[in-house]
């Protein structure tokens, strides 16, 4: 005999209060929020870290030594001379940092000095020394001292047409040319000018510039070309 219909099973689900469901809604809408302020976050982190490398990482006017230059100025496509004659295109320094000097062959006490605390500058760096390179132009014929030669060993000298390198560099108003020291990053564009006549009190100064610079382009810049 065939068993007796038997009505269908159903399960009824009681509904939220409305206490429960409030707080479920707010649980949601927090969740939601949450997740959009991270998709925020994430897409705002470049412009974030732009803004605190300008406004935090990047030294003020007013504790920078050195002036700035603005805008910079790209190393031209100039033909030097090195101490044998050869020619050697100025681009071809692009790669390091460059502490610049500029004086005529004769180099007098002045220059001497200039080219005594570039060295000093850059040996004093320690291990950081060999991103930076010590670059003498001399803007004239005149020959360099013999004299000179052996202390300049781990300098590069090149010989620059003193008019086209003018178009270049420039001093503070009222000085010379080889015033001051010059800073060249590793693309090639100088960026900063040394006060003129520096003594050793000021290359104190200077060297904090430097190391300043090296280290906010350490995550680019490597040692050697």
């Amino acid at each position: 005999m065939a068993e007796a219909d038997q009505p269908l099973g159903l399960t009824v689900h009681s509904l939220p209060s409305p206490t429960e469901a409030v707080g479920l809604s707010a649980r949601r809408t927090r969740s939601g929020r949450l997740k959009m302020l991270l998709v925020v976050l994430v897409c705002a982190a470049p412009v974030i870290a732009s803004y605190f490398t300008y406004y935090v990482v990047r030294p003020e006017g007013r504790r920078v030594f050195g002036e700035l230059i603005d805008p910079q100025r790209p190393l031209p496509d100039l033909v030097a001379q090195d101490a044998n004659g050869q020619p050697v295109r100025l681009t071809s320094l692009k790669g390091q940092w460059l502490l610049v000097s500029v004086a005529g062959g004769a180099c007098d006490a002045a220059c001497e000095n200039t080219l005594y605390l570039q060295r000093q500058l850059r040996e004093s760096l320690g291990k950081e020394k060999d991103r930076v390179d010590w670059v003498w132009l001399v803007n004239d014929e005149t020959p360099v001292r013999a004299e000179l030669r052996p202390a300049l060993q781990a300098a590069t000298v090149l010989r620059v047409d003193s008019a086209a390198l003018a178009q270049w560099l420039a001093p503070a108003t009222g000085h010379s040319l080889s015033a001051h020291l010059y800073i060249v990053d590793p693309m090639g564009n100088w960026m900063m000018r040394l006060p003129p006549a520096l003594d050793r009190a000021g290359a104190a100064k200077a060297k904090r510039d430097i190391e300043r610079l090296l280290r906010a382009s350490s995550s680019w810049d490597n040692a050697g070309r």
